[in-house]
């Protein structure tokens, strides 16, 4: 899965004009563009156009160029050495590890990018335009790459039967938020508050945010989820093709088997559009190898062959919370002096919904959960990407600490194609394409076997270090060639 983090990027192609004054904010743009994660989402592409930005010297185009490619790499890290390392992994229900944080930092840096390259446009329709292609094209590409057509990089075939395509993503997910929250921003452009005093939010996005939140958590406390049943569709299960029945008849239940979050997205999608892996399947009720993947228990109940969409409807649209509070912190960079008030801001707002998520999680009043999205995950996610956001601030704006972020830079500036080509496995399926005498006897499977397994004889180790000098290196060299050369993929 993963989930994976993108970054909404200002436009800063050598060949058009550059955003150089966003309301006293240029020399904060390099770090915006340093922190910005993805190509994907490629804002700049929104194309913060030329009748509202200004020309930059050369100097400054440079500095406006650097961008970090910080969660792109954490995400291929967390998803090809998740399976060895499972505190790295998703959590199997409750709880909260490192690879799920990758989907709400990715939120939390759209939201920032949203309020800069949107902050001047002065043709709201123009906009409007722009952010609706560019949702359109992350959905598309959310359903080619993970719609089931590309089986990357396990099994060297294409196609996807669209009785059973997923109709959910991670990039349908940042499309859904970045859609809504672009919208209303462009909605209210010139509403905001030309000096934002400590704490205070604008009202069009607390109106939003509490929205989200009351509908979110009127759904999901408050719906019925009845008794449902699901074929096994898992070739490997002993259960295949047998029809299982999951007893609930309750409601506000937030277990695996009987929330309104799988209930909804069962009656919307469909039980046979659903991701066919959650991280559940590790979950110590359902495998006596938890927190790893291994066989399932004979008791185990019949959930654990269910499948579950955790880039789901309802914990989508609580999602854009993570959006809205990333655009706030995007105004405080915008509309706040100095970097000691900025900081003071940000940090304090941060540890603040950490606090607050970890207090709703530990007196079991909501429970951190990344599959469900819930309230004390959006606050503790969030603020963890606030008190981050505020570490890179300090080493980039601050201490100008630019170099040690170089290889990160490059992966951002060619995020897309590290996305693709990485995250989503489509390079190591196009490597393992090219076998000898043995589909698995390919060149990626030699280097683990006799240059990591081999030399460490241990494959949790071995596969580790493989993801971070085979992998992230491998992509941090190839960025920052394409870099030199000028090579961009852009969305």
């Amino acid at each position: 899965m993963m989930n994976p983090i993108y970054h909404i990027i200002i436009i800063t192609s050598s060949s058009s004009s550059h955003l150089s004054h966003l309301g006293g904010v240029e020399r904060e743009v390099k770090l915006l563009t340093l922190l910005s994660l993805a190509g994907l989402l490629k804002m700049g592409d929104i194309e913060v156009n030329e009748a509202m930005a200004a020309p930059a010297d050369a100097e400054d185009k440079m500095k406006k160029k650097r961008r970090l490619g910080f969660t792109v790499a954490l995400m291929i890290l967390v998803d090809d050495a998740g399976g060895d390392w499972p505190m790295i992994a998703h959590a199997p229900w409750n709880g909260c590890n490192l690879a799920d944080f990758v989907m709400p930092f990715f939120l939390f840096i759209v939201g920032i990018s949203i309020a800069l390259a949107l902050k001047r446009i002065r043709d709201r329709w123009i906009a409007t335009k722009k952010v609706i292609l560019r949702t359109l094209k992350l959905i598309f590409w959310g359903l080619l790459l993970q719609g089931g057509f590309s089986h990357a990089p396990d099994k060297l075939s294409y196609g996807v039967d669209m009785k059973n395509i997923r109709w959910c993503g991670i990039l349908q997910r940042i499309a859904l938020s970045y859609f809504v929250v672009g919208l209303l921003e462009i909605a209210t452009q010139g509403a905001h508050v030309k000096e934002l005093p400590p704490g205070r939010l604008s009202i069009y996005k607390l109106m939003l945010g509490a929205c989200v939140l009351v509908v979110y958590l009127g759904v999901i406390y408050g719906t019925y989820v009845p008794t449902w049943q699901f074929t096994v569709r898992n070739t490997d299960s002993a259960d295949y093709g047998k029809i299982l029945n999951v007893a609930c008849d309750v409601r506000g239940k937030l277990d695996p088997s009987c929330n309104a979050v799988g209930y909804i997205d069962r009656q919307v999608l469909g039980i046979k559009h659903m991701y066919l892996h959650p991280a559940w399947k590790r979950s110590k009720a359902c495998t006596e190898r938890s927190p790893y993947e291994g066989p399932f228990k004979k008791d185990a109940p019949s959930y654990c062959l269910a499948p579950f969409e955790p880039e789901g409807i309802l914990s989508s649209i609580s999602a854009i919370l993570s959006t809205i509070i990333g655009v706030h912190f995007g105004h405080v960079l915008i509309q706040m002096k100095g970097h000691s008030s900025r900081l003071i801001h940000w940090i304090t707002m941060g540890l603040g919904l950490v606090v607050l998520g970890i207090v709703l999680h530990f007196t079991d009043a909501i429970p951190l959960n990344k599959q469900l999205y819930t309230f004390s995950y959006v606050c503790v996610t969030s603020g963890a990407a606030a008190l981050v956001f505020s570490f890179f601030y300090i080493m980039v704006d601050i201490w100008t600490l630019r170099c040690l972020f170089l290889p990160l830079e490059w992966i951002g500036k060619n995020a897309m194609l590290v996305y693709v080509m990485a995250a989503e496995g489509i390079f190591a399926g196009f490597v393992n394409g090219w076998y000898y005498d043995d589909p698995h006897n390919t060149l990626i499977y030699w280097i683990q076997k006799h240059i990591f397994f081999g030399v460490w004889h241990s494959r949790k180790v071995g596969i580790l270090l493989y993801v971070i000098f085979a992998e992230i290196m491998f992509w941090v060299i190839i960025s920052g060639i394409l870099d030199w050369l000028g090579i961009y993929w852009k969305l």
